[in-house]
């Protein structure tokens, strides 16, 4: 996959060149050594988790959101989004995630609770986009997916 290197990037930029789905040396290069052990982590993490669960799927939105990696069974697990020299996770958290994050409220970072609070509801849940730039980071999105989803190597 061949990179934009014309236009000056910005921290956050998305991948957007549709000709091919980005593989992990394209994500490397884009995301920077730091995000991309985060992703390499969190992907990994998953891939233990729930061995055999998911096949993540690489999506193209378009210009503007570009490319994602979704985790999906028959509901969508999280989505990935490389962005210029950082990434996200989206979770979507639906009636019965939300009640289990109310009953664990106190427990969670402050600035969890403070985007979970923000997040608006949407008919499906509400869609949580956590930037991961911090050990802490991917620590709570792990916990919010295992709270999600309880792994099945977790009994």
């Amino acid at each position: 996959m061949i990179l934009p290197t014309s236009t000056l990037r910005q921290i956050g930029d998305r991948i957007t060149d549709k000709s091919a789905s980005p593989d992990d040396s394209a994500v490397r290069e884009w995301l920077g050594p730091e995000a991309f052990r985060y992703w390499a982590e969190l992907r990994n993490w998953i891939d233990e988790s729930y061995p055999g669960v998911f096949a993540p799927d690489w999506l193209y939105g378009g210009k503007n959101p570009g490319w994602s990696l979704r985790y999906k069974k028959t509901k969508a697990f999280t989505t990935l989004v490389p962005e210029y020299r950082r990434f996200s996770a989206v979770v979507v958290m639906g009636g019965a995630e939300r009640e289990k994050f109310e009953q664990r409220r106190y427990v969670w970072r402050p600035q969890l609770v403070k985007l979970y609070d923000e997040a608006k509801t949407y008919i499906d849940g509400k869609w949580l986009t956590l930037a991961i730039s911090s050990a802490d980071d991917l620590h709570d999105v792990s916990e919010l997916l295992a709270m999600k989803r309880p792994s099945p190597s977790r009994g």
